[in-house]
């Protein structure tokens, strides 16, 4: 249980001391700093104060009748009340403080207290409430965003490579990951990080594929200050920033093979230099790969080293596609509809039986990935509280495009089949395709055909000027 910290700091404080005129001297103090303090005598007038809630810290005396300030500590604890603690020492008792530190207290002042002395204390001790709220806080974004990110899936195929990750995970083992785009490489690696005894340490992702040519050394290793132009400081590289923890090469196929021999130095040995640097520097570095390709083709085709296929292939993983584990279509959906709706502010409250059918019959091309943005596109869509075919893109999954049901005027547009009428009323233009420059093309000749070829009124109809259309039709030409 803990106060709540007010947004200035000002904090409401809890004082615990048997003798009055030391109390009074603390409570000056501190309401001279702009706190609120409660004052007690005694340890039990202080739980029936905590009770109440609010209390931010507690500044309590070592020696008291009854219970001692350790033993207040250790209450504490028992109870579950987890308030830092300030304790009061005598003059010269440096094994009190030190046995109080160890009992828990956040810090200690000795008496006579010192008013200077006991609000830098109080600030230090308020400042670490506030950082371990605000801890506390970015853990439960945290843990919360992870819930949203989880890999789900029950299917056999699935679960196989769940219980790999799980398995090779707390090991030192290098991981390659190969799969096709969109089928949650990335996700399988942060899994990977949260598993093993590396959790706490840093997740540094590094995409081979996205790094410019000319960067990725010092990308991945660093570089010297004055190592090239533009290089005004030192810059601590991929594997630098990674070490205690996690480094991800994304997309390791991309590598040139220049740099893959380098890489697998830096594998073996765990040690580099950076660019226009000449000192050695060591790191502790979990290695995980991804790749899209077959890599072993790769290495056959000469265009990845093999000893490196080798040293990152330690544990390999095959991440199956969509299309292999239909089974999980489900889960996903429902997944990806709550976290869209509760962003988006849409009431989706499910999904209908013929939409997971619709979704079952799609080959997934851009496996999981894919998923997402078309149910994404949907819920923005869907007009209802239920997900229905009809709001997915239907040329997406090789149907035909839902009729256009809004109401027509006639008076405005004729119907498709309409013979030209030369300007008067205009019959409706029907695409077959969703290309910029083949639907310009197909406007252009229907203006024309409307008009009796008349390049100015054909312009005055398509909203561009005669010039424009005149150098559309050159182009053509």
């Amino acid at each position: 249980m803990e106060g709540t910290l007010p947004i200035n700091d000002m904090a409401h404080i809890l004082c615990v001391d048997d003798e009055p005129a030391a109390t009074r001297h603390l409570e000056g103090i501190l309401e001279a700093a702009g706190h609120e303090v409660t004052a007690v005598y005694n340890v039990d007038a202080a739980f029936n104060v905590l009770a109440r809630g609010g209390i931010d810290l507690i500044i309590s005396d070592y020696r008291m009748p009854g219970a001692t300030g350790l033993e207040f500590l250790t209450r504490l604890g028992e109870e579950g009340y987890d308030i830092p603690l300030i304790m009061v020492t005598g003059y010269g008792s440096i094994e009190h403080a030190v046995a109080s530190i160890k009992a828990g207290a956040i810090d200690y002042v000795t008496k006579p207290l010192r008013a200077s002395q006991l609000e830098l204390v109080v600030d230090q001790a308020l400042e670490f409430v506030r950082l371990r709220r605000e801890n506390a806080q970015l853990r439960e974004e945290v843990s919360q965003l992870r819930s949203e990110r989880e890999l789900i899936g029950e299917s056999p195929s699935f679960k196989r490579v769940l219980e790999t990750v799980a398995t090779v995970a707390p090991t030192r083992a290098t991981v390659l990951l190969e799969g096709e785009s969109g089928t949650g490489k990335e996700l399988l690696s942060r899994a990977l990080h949260q598993l093993s005894d590396r959790r706490d340490g840093p997740f540094i992702s590094v995409n081979a594929a996205a790094m410019p040519e000319h960067l990725v050394e010092s990308m991945l290793f660093g570089h010297e200050k004055g190592a090239f132009t533009g290089a005004v400081r030192q810059h601590r590289g991929a594997f630098e920033r990674a070490n205690r923890g996690t480094l991800l090469l994304d997309e390791i196929s991309e590598m040139r093979l220049d740099l893959q021999a380098k890489l697998l130095r830096v594998l073996q040995e765990q040690e580099f230099e950076r660019v226009g640097g000449t000192s050695t520097v060591r790191v502790d570095v979990r290695i995980v790969a991804t790749t899209n390709r077959d890599l072993a083709e790769e290495v056959r085709q000469g265009n990845f080293r093999e000893d490196l296929y080798y040293r990152l292939s330690v544990v390999p993983i095959r991440v199956p596609p969509l299309r292999e584990r239909l089974d999980d279509i489900p889960l996903l959906a429902q997944r990806f509809v709550q976290r869209v709706a509760r962003e988006t502010g849409k009431e989706i409250t499910g999904i209908a039986p013929e939409t997971i059918e619709m979704l079952r019959a799609h080959d997934w091309p851009g496996n999981v990935r894919e998923l997402a943005h078309a149910i994404e596109r949907a819920v923005i869509l869907c007009p209802g509280t239920i997900l229905q075919p009809e709001a997915f893109d239907r040329r997406a999954f090789g149907l035909a495009p839902a009729p256009d049901l809004s109401p027509v005027d006639e008076d405005t547009i004729g119907t498709a089949g309409d013979a030209p009428t030369g300007g008067g009323e205009r019959s409706l233009v029907s695409l077959d395709t969703l290309n910029i420059a083949e639907v310009e093309e197909i406007l252009i000749e229907k203006a024309l055909e409307e008009t009796g070829q008349n390049r100015t009124r054909a312009a005055e109809l398509l909203g561009i000027s005669v010039r424009t259309l005149r150098n559309k039709l050159n182009t053509r030409n």
